[in-house]
């Protein structure tokens, strides 16, 4: 199991980054939800792009829940909601990944204008009810939904109604990994507030900048949030194999189908004590299916997840690698992003994490603002892409701006909300459609 996240280590020639977001599918004549089935759907927005741009259908028994590039390693697939999302290939530079969110974004809007389906790029749906959004035909999903109940109050509103833009990137050492992992999980928050993007639910302002962050709070906290161990001494691959082994499982895999071991040990797995399989024990595509059922706000796998941020339109998808990649792929920005928190508690971190989803670039931390805290973040990620000599410094214009200015997108949302629309939500779904 720790040789699993070994297999990660890379030289740094070899260091790449991957994108992801999510975004929701509305009917543009209704700004009502979209079903799975029927004319204008999610499966006739999958069989669109698979047909005209030659994806290939990934189905789980009768039903199409994904599409893969037979020409690289990105996919789309499908969240508990609905909500569609790109899976990118690892690609060099942020200027590539940027190209790709671009032509993904292209042909979907060529699909869904056929359709009279638009996509929102929020944090949050902000209409739809629980009870009014779909639910896609994925047997995890039906796992995961009833046990949430069970280990908090928000986990349907995470899995149904919440949508994040995440960058994965490499690590050269079990060392080097350590030391991005601290980084990246202490100014998590950083990027919770930079890209906040969901203030509304329901019709209406929520109480908070981005919602959808607020949301893992008290969704599982078995499996989600700061890792205060990984500051500990000594921590390292087997320390986190330790952490991953404690959190309960959700299922297993066998014959194409889901098996329900929600709440159950995985070191009881590997006693070949599990009651659903007596007898067996875990293979290694267990342990790796294992391990992306844990949700802390930087996940390790052979890479590290930045998981920590809103979706938001356009230039936002393409600044959250150029923010993450600026600070982490280059020495000296890595060693002066550690500068900026490496005197922070765990008490100081976790009171951040608290406060970012209300309060965003307000929020105190070492006795400064946030803001002030984003501008020097920002300068540093600037100077390690201009290391890095690709060009991409200019995608991080959009949060210079924002750093100056202190106001999020959320920020901006709420003024037009309570400003020219009159308290009207039905303008959101142009302000914020792609």
């Amino acid at each position: 199991m720790v040789s699993y996240f070994e297999q990660g280590v890379k030289p740094k020639a070899q260091w790449r980054m991957g994108t992801e977001h999510e975004k929701f599918p509305f009917l543009k004549d209704t700004l009502g939800p979209v079903p799975y089935a029927g004319a204008r759907s999610i499966k006739a927005l999958l069989e669109g792009l698979r047909d005209r741009y030659g994806w290939n259908g990934v189905h789980e028994g009768e039903h199409i829940i994904a599409l893969s590039d037979p020409n690289s390693m990105a996919n789309i697939s499908l969240e508990p909601g609905g909500q569609f999302e790109l899976s990118g290939a690892p690609l060099n530079t942020v200027n590539d990944t940027c190209g790709e969110v671009t032509e993904h974004l292209r042909q979907v809007k060529v699909i869904g204008d056929e359709l009279g389906i638009g996509f929102l790029g929020l944090g949050a749906s902000p209409v739809w009810t629980r009870a009014e959004t779909p639910v896609m035909p994925k047997g995890r999903y039906a796992i995961m939904a009833p046990y949430m109940d069970k280990v908090g109050t928000l986990g349907r509103d995470m899995m149904f109604r919440t949508c994040t833009v995440q960058v994965n990137l490499d690590f050269g050492s079990e060392a080097d990994m350590v030391k991005k992992l601290r980084v990246s999980l202490a100014l998590q928050p950083l990027g919770t507030a930079l890209f906040a993007n969901s203030p509304f639910l329901e019709g209406k302002p929520n109480g908070y900048l981005s919602f959808r962050s607020h949301v893992w709070e008290d969704t599982d906290n078995a499996r989600a949030g700061m890792l205060p161990f990984v500051f500990e001494q000594g921590f390292g691959f087997e320390r986190y194999v330790d952490y991953a082994l404690d959190v309960p499982m959700y299922f297993t895999m066998r014959d194409g189908k889901f098996v329900n071991t929600a709440g159950e040990s995985f070191r009881k797995f590997l006693d070949g004590k599990l009651p659903q399989l007596p007898g067996e024990k875990p293979t290694m595509r267990d342990w790796a299916d294992h391990l992306t059922t844990i949700f802390p706000e930087v996940r390790l796998k052979k890479y590290l997840e930045m998981r920590g941020s809103d979706v938001g339109r356009g230039p936002m998808l393409c600044a959250l690698p150029a923010l993450w990649g600026g600070l982490l792929y280059d020495d000296a920005a890595l060693d002066a992003a550690w500068d900026l928190v490496k005197g922070a508690s765990a008490e100081q971190r976790q009171q951040l994490r608290h406060d970012v989803p209300k309060l965003g670039l307000k929020a105190p931390f070492m006795g400064r603002s946030l803001k002030d805290v984003a501008v020097d973040a920002l300068a540093i990620a600037r100077k390690g892409l201009k290391s890095r000599g690709f060009g991409e410094e200019p995608f991080l214009d959009v949060l210079d701006e924002m750093a100056a200015s202190g106001l999020t997108q959320a920020d901006r949302l709420l003024e037009a909300f309570h400003g020219p629309w009159k308290g009207e939500i039905a303008p959101v779904f142009k302000a914020a459609a792609f």
